[in-house]
């Protein structure tokens, strides 16, 4: 059985505040294996994460699959397919000009021919060893993966999705809102009750998704940026910040107008002390971490978990 959702956290009413602050499988356990992958989402899981994030874009049948962009070299196999080169396209996509593969110009049945490949070869040399093996996952078998682990694991995996693009594929005629909602629906992962939230960077998406569902909605913010924290209550439930901006003073904040704070994204061959940066980050009081080695961050939380009782 599913275990049941702890009381919240916080004095917040949303229902991801539950529990201790959340490990969230950032594109999966990426420091372990390619990003976006079935086997990345199932080994966050296993290394006690909370929730897994895959990002969305469409095929050109309007499929939802993961990846990290609608371009697609460098995390697939798609340059070595001969039959495919005639594809190569420039475009403008988010005010930046793309050349590349995208998923919009494939069938989900093309898309099935490649294969996934590690976008970062030289800072995970070792995730290499995987290439080729994956192939591309569709929202629909993310989901029933959700399912399939939190039954394995007896506890409640959540599915934190990201809309990529949004505004761009709904200017090319293939709006991303309706399909996500239906598949989440399909899965009994909608509604209020926090198995799962939808994130973008686009304030306009998330408005749109607020008049539709009952989801909760992360505003991601970037690095450099100062979010509108009473803004962003009218119409999302989380604010979702790069870690640089991860504050005290902000956390409390967005806490004080009923947001969560998750912090993005924790990468432990970026810094020196992984687990300091844990530590910082929840004394600032985040509610989630967006990490690529969920297994480094679930250690360092259960470490402060343990000081804070030895303390409090």
């Amino acid at each position: 059985m599913i275990a049941p959702v702890p009381a919240p956290s916080t004095g917040s009413n949303h229902g991801l505040l539950t529990g201790s602050p959340q490990v969230i499988g950032h594109r999966g356990a990426s420091g372990h294996r390619p990003e976006n992958t079935l086997a990345a989402y199932r080994l966050a899981v296993r290394m006690g994460a909370d929730a897994i994030e895959p990002d969305l874009v469409p095929t050109r049948d309007g499929v939802l699959v993961a990846r990290h962009e609608n371009e697609i070299s460098r995390t697939t196999d798609v340059a070595d397919h001969p039959e495919l080169a005639d594809r190569r396209r420039t475009k403008v996509v988010g005010g930046r000009e793309v050349t590349g593969w995208f998923t919009e110009d494939l069938t989900l049945a093309e898309l099935r021919t490649l294969r996934a490949v590690e976008r970062h070869p030289a800072m995970r040399p070792g995730n290499t060893r995987y290439d080729g093996l994956w192939a591309v996952p569709t929202l629909d078998e993310i989901c029933a993966l959700v399912h399939h682990e939190s039954r394995r694991s007896g506890r409640r995996i959540r599915l934190c999705a990201e809309i990529k693009e949004a505004s761009y594929f709904a200017s090319i005629g293939l709006p991303v809102e309706e399909t996500l909602l239906e598949v989440l629906a399909r899965h009994r992962l909608d509604g209020p009750g926090g198995r799962s939230q939808l994130q973008s960077f686009e304030e306009d998406a998330l408005r749109r998704l607020a008049e539709q569902t009952d989801v909760p909605l992360v505003q991601l913010v970037d690095e450099g940026e100062r979010p509108d924290v009473a803004r962003v209550a009218t119409y999302a439930s989380v604010l979702g910040v790069h870690k640089s901006l991860a504050t005290p003073d902000l956390v409390a904040e967005a806490h004080a107008s009923g947001l969560a704070v998750h912090a993005w994204t924790l990468r432990a061959e970026l810094v020196p002390d992984p687990h300091a940066e844990v530590r910082d980050l929840l004394d600032a009081g985040v509610d989630g971490l967006f990490s690529d080695q969920p297994d480094i961050t679930v250690a360092a939380r259960a470490e402060w978990l343990a000081a804070q009782e030895r303390t409090g």
